[in-house]
C-alpha cells in the first residue's frame, strides 16, 4: 500500500516510516508538501496530523474533500477532545487514532480502511492472461496462482494496469519505494526474478537497454 504520512514531529515521522515497512511510505512535514506530492503521485492513504506548521491538518482535509479527492484519511494527533474527533469526521476523515498510539492498532486501523476500499470497487486487476487479486496479494497466470511479496505485488500491479507501457528500473524502484526507504541496487530485478521462477519468465519482458513491460498482445511461440 503507498502512504503518504503528513507529520512535523522529525521522531514521530522517522519511526513511523520505519514501522510501516510493509508499506511504501512517503512522509512530508507540511499541507503544502503533501498537496505538492499529490499532484504528482496517487496514494492508497493520507496519515494526517492536524497540528502542522503553515495550514492546519483539518483545512487541507477540509481542502481536498471540496476538491473531490476520495483517497481515505487516517487522522493522527494527540487531540482528544470529543469535539475534536467530531469535527474531524465531519471534515471528511475515514478514522480518527489518538497518540500514542500502538504500532499494532495503527496497522489494524489501515488494515479495514484497505477493506473499505477493496468493497467500493473491484478488487481484481486483470489484464490479457494475468490477474492480481488485492485481497489475498495472488498472482494469476495461465491457470497458476501464486502469493506474492508486497514489493513483487506492486511491480505487478503498476505493469497491468499500465500494459504495454516499459519502466525502467529506476521508474519501478520510485514508485514502490518510499523516499527514505534504503533500496539496494539489484531490488527490482531480484523482485522480477522471483516473479519469474513461480510462473514464465514471459510474463514480464525485458526490453534490453530500457526496463521492464506486461505486453498488450502476446505473441505466441
Amino acid at each position: 500500500m503507498r502512504i503518504l504520512l503528513v507529520e512535523d514531529d522529525e521522531m514521530i515521522g522517522e519511526s513511523l516510516q520505519k514501522a510501516l515497512k510493509s508499506h511504501a511510505v512517503n512522509w512530508v512535514k507540511d499541507t503544502f508538501a503533501a498537496e505538492h506530492t499529490l499532484n504528482l503521485e496517487k496514494y492508497d492513504l493520507i496519515l494526517l496530523d492536524l497540528g502542522l506548521p503553515k495550514r492546519s491538518g483539518l483545512d487541507y482535509l477540509v481542502q481536498l474533500r471540496e476538491k473531490g479527492v476520495v483517497t481515505p484519511v487516517l487522522i493522527i494527533t494527540a487531540r482528544d477532545s470529543i469535539e475534536d474527533r467530531v469535527k474531524g469526521l465531519d471534515c471528511g476523515a475515514d478514522d480518527y487514532l489518538l497518540k500514542p498510539f500502538a504500532v499494532e492498532e495503527l496497522e489494524a486501523r489501515i488494515r479495514v480502511l484497505a477493506r473499505r476500499r477493496q468493497d467500493r470497487t473491484n478488487p481484481i486487476i486483470s489484464c490479457g492472461d494475468a490477474s492480481l487479486d488485492p485481497a489475498t496479494y495472488t498472482l494469476s497466470f495461465r491457470g497458476r496462482t501464486k502469493r506474492l511479496s508486497v514489493k513483487a505485488f506492486s511491480i505487478m500491479q503498476i505493469l497491468l494496469e499500465n500494459p504495454g507501457v516499459i519502466y525502467s528500473r529506476s521508474q519501478l524502484e520510485e514508485k514502490i519505494y518510499g523516499w527514505n526507504e534504503e533500496v539496494e541496487s539489484n531490488a527490482v530485478e531480484v523482485h522480477i526474478h522471483t516473479i519469474r521462477r513461480k510462473f514464465e519468465t514471459d510474463i514480464i519482458i525485458n526490453v534490453r537497454g530500457v526496463g521492464y513491460t506486461f505486453p498488450k498482445v502476446r505473441v505466441s511461440s
